[in-house]
C-alpha cells in the first residue's frame, strides 16, 4: 500500500520553518507498513494546492495532508480540497459549535474569522481535533482523467492541522484507525544509533550486507555528529520481517562494534548514564571551551544527579587556577590549551567532588584564539581516576565553533562511557 505526504504553507516553501511533520508522518506511515513515495510541499495558493492534490491522487493511495486550515486569509487548504473535488463549501454546525465553547473554555469569544473552520467540502468526513480550534477532514479524489464512477483509481486524502502536536494526536486517534488495516503488514525497521564513525566509514563498513540479504534494505540518516543505520525488513508477515530485521540488526552491530550505542528511542548521554549506573561510578567534569555543554548532555537525562556529583565550568584562566587548581606554573609554561592543564583540571574536579571518575576538556573552539601550533579546532582532553594514572587525548577536531564544541562534548562522553566499560581510549 503506497502512500505520501503534502505539506502545505508558504512558510515551509520559504524555508522559515522546518518541516518536522512530514518527516514524523512519514516515519509513522512507514512503521504501519505503508511503502511513502513522496514528500510535497506547496505554498498557500488555491491553485497550486488544488493541483498537488490532483497529481498525488494518482500517485498513491493514501496521502496526508498538514496546514491551512487556520483562521487567517492565507488558510486555503479547505476551499482547494473543494475544488478539487468539484464540491461545494458545507458549514459544519457541531464543529462551529465545538469551535465556540473551546474559545469559552479560555473565557474568550470566538472572532468571526474562525467560522470559516468549520466550512468543509460537501462529502467530507470531519476529524474533530481534541487540541485546537481546527477540525481536519478526510475526503476521496479520483486520479486525474477519471472519476470514481467510471471505475479510475481512488486517493484518500487526510487533511490535518499544521500544528504539530494538534497533528500528532489528530493522526494517531482519527487517521490510523482508518488506514491501518490498509497497509500489508509485511515490513518492520530497526534503528541503531552510533557516534564515533562518518557516514562513509560506517557504508564501508557495511559494504555487500544489503546484496547478501536482498529482502533488507539499509539506510543512513547523518544528525551531526551521529550516524543512525536504519535496518527495514520485508517479510511474508510481520513476524518474519521482524525476525528478519533484527537477525540483519546484529550482523550491523557487529560490523560496526563499539560506536553503536543503542537504538531508537536511546540518546548518547543516555547510554553514557546507563553505563555509569550499571558499573556503579560517579562523575564529575571539568570545562572550558564546550562552556557547560558537556554537563547540559549528561543532565539532560532524568535521574543523572545519581551519578554526576560536579560540572565546573572554568572558562577563564583564574577559574582554572582558583577552582580546580591548575597551576600557574603550568598555564604559563604549556598553555590553557594544552594536554598539562587538561590533566590538572580533571585532577583537581575528582578531588573537589570526590567522585569515581572525571573528564575535562579545554580547546579552542574558534573563529579566534588559534595560534601556529594550536590551529582552530584543537582540544585537549583528560580522563582521570581513582588510583589510576591519568590518560590524555588530543584532537584537531574539523568545522565551525558550534560542531567544535558538539564534537567535543561527545567525545568527552564517549571517555567516560568507555572508561565506565573498563575500556580504554576515545
Amino acid at each position: 500500500m503506497t502512500a505520501a505526504v503534502l505539506s502545505i504553507g508558504t512558510e515551509l516553501t520559504r524555508g522559515e520553518l522546518v518541516n518536522s511533520n512530514a518527516a514524523w508522518l512519514a516515519e509513522r506511515l512507514t512503521a504501519l507498513g505503508f511503502a511513502v513515495l513522496e514528500h510535497a510541499t506547496v505554498d498557500d495558493h488555491r491553485g497550486r494546492v488544488v493541483d498537488a492534490l490532483h497529481r498525488l491522487a494518482g500517485v498513491a493511495k493514501v496521502i496526508v495532508c498538514t496546514g491551512g486550515l487556520g483562521p487567517t486569509t492565507d488558510d486555503l487548504t479547505t476551499a482547494a480540497a473543494a475544488v478539487a473535488a468539484g464540491v461545494e463549501l458545507v458549514r459544519d454546525e457541531a464543529s462551529l459549535e465545538a469551535i465556540r465553547r473551546r474559545f469559552a473554555q479560555f473565557q474568550r469569544e470566538m472572532p468571526p474569522s474562525n467560522e470559516k473552520q468549520a466550512d468543509f467540502p460537501a462529502g467530507a468526513e470531519i476529524l474533530p481535533n481534541s487540541d485546537g480550534t481546527a477540525p481536519g477532514f478526510a475526503l476521496s479524489l479520483a486520479a486525474p482523467g477519471g472519476s470514481a464512477a467510471e471505475g479510475a483509481a481512488v486517493a484518500r486524502f487526510f487533511f490535518m492541522p499544521g500544528v504539530p502536536g494538534e497533528m500528532r494526536r489528530m493522526f494517531e486517534e482519527r487517521v490510523v484507525p482508518q488506514i491501518a488495516d490498509l497497509a500489508a503488514r509485511d515490513t518492520h525497521q530497526v534503528h541503531i544509533r552510533t557516534f564515533g564513525l562518518t557516514e562513509s566509514q560506517v557504508g564501508e563498513k557495511l559494504a555487500g550486507l544489503e546484496e547478501a540479504e536482498p529482502q533488507v534494505t539499509l539506510g543512513y540518516r547523518a544528525h551531526f555528529p551521529e550516524i543512525e543505520v536504519k535496518v527495514h525488513a520485508r517479510g511474508a508477515s510481520a513476524g518474519e520481517a521482524e525476525t528478519t530485521a533484527r537477525r540483519v540488526a546484529g550482523l550491523v552491530q557487529e560490523r560496526l562494534g563499539d560506536v553503536v550505542y543503542g537504538d531508537r528511542d536511546d540518546t548518547f548521554p543516555m547510554a553514557v548514564g546507563r553505563a555509569l549506573r550499571d558499573a556503579g561510578l560517579t562523575l564529575a567534569l571539568a570545562e572550558s571551551c564546550t562552556g557547560g555543554m558537556v554537563g547540559a548532555m549528561v543532565t539532560s537525562v532524568p535521574g543523572s544527579s545519581d551519578y554526576l556529583l560536579l560540572d565546573a565550568v572554568t572558562y577563564s584562566n583564574a577559574a582554572k587556577v582558583s577552582v580546580l587548581g591548575v597551576e600557574l606554573e603550568t598555564l604559563r609554561a604549556y598553555g590553557a590549551v594544552s594536554v598539562e592543564v587538561a590533566t590538572q583540571m580533571a585532577d583537581g574536579a575528582l578531588l573537589l567532588a570526590n567522585a569515581d571518575l572525571c573528564v575535562s576538556v579545554t580547546g579552542i573552539a574558534g573563529p579566534g584564539g588559534a595560534t601556529p601550533d594550536k590551529p582552530v579546532g584543537t582540544v585537549c582532553f583528560a580522563l582521570a581516576r581513582k588510583d589510576q594514572p591519568t590518560t590524555t587525548y588530543e584532537r584537531r577536531l574539523p568545522g565551525d565553533r558550534d560542531r567544535v564544541r558538539t564534537l567535543a562534548s561527545y567525545i568527552a562522553l564517549r571517555l567516560v562511557m568507555r572508561a565506565a566499560r573498563g575500556q580504554d581510549g576515545a
